[in-house]
This record gives structure tokens, C-alpha cells and sequence, in this order.
């Protein structure tokens, strides 16, 4: 595999902190064994980043379940032929 095919597309992210801000997240960088801070901010950040998407997805998913849930006991759908000889046949069982 060439450089090039293994070589991810870089982009570049500029922010501005006060000198307060990047003495105290250097400290938490050098404290949690980072090499540099850039290094420090991305993981922390793609951790975080993660964390949101993860929980939003979560959200996402129980809000369709609940539609999905309140949608079937609003109107639920008429028995089909398996359901009634089951029904059936349970109350046959249960006499």
C-alpha cells in the first residue's frame, strides 16, 4: 500500500483561549500523560463528541420506540388467522 493510499485527508481546527485556559488545560494534558495538548484536546473532545452522538442516538431510538409502542395500542392492527386459532386454542386449553 502506497503513503498516499494510507494517508487520511487532514483538515485544520484554529481556536483562541485565554493564556488562563491553556495553563490550566496543559496542566490536565501533561497530569493525564498527553504528549502534546493538541493531543490532549482531540482525544478529550472525540471522547465527548461520542459521548453526545451516543446519547442523542439513544434518545432518537426511544423516542421512535415510543411512537412504534403508543402507535400499535392507539390502533392496533386486526387479528390475523394464526392469532385467532391461537386465541382459540387457548381458550380451549384454559376450560
Amino acid at each position: 500500500m502506497s503513503a498516499s493510499a494510507i494517508h487520511k485527508e487532514m483538515t485544520r481546527f484554529d481556536t483562541r483561549l485565554s493564556k488562563e485556559q491553556k495553563l490550566y488545560l496543559e496542566k490536565a494534558a501533561q497530569l493525564a500523560g498527553f504528549k502534546s495538548l493538541s493531543a490532549f484536546i482531540l482525544q478529550t473532545a472525540q471522547e465527548k463528541a461520542k459521548e453526545i452522538i451516543r446519547e442523542n442516538e439513544a434518545i432518537l431510538a426511544s423516542e421512535r420506540d415510543r411512537d412504534i409502542f403508543f402507535e400499535a395500542l392507539m390502533n392496533p392492527a386486526e387479528p390475523n388467522d394464526a392469532l385467532k386459532r391461537a386465541a382459540a386454542k387457548y381458550k380451549r386449553l384454559a376450560e
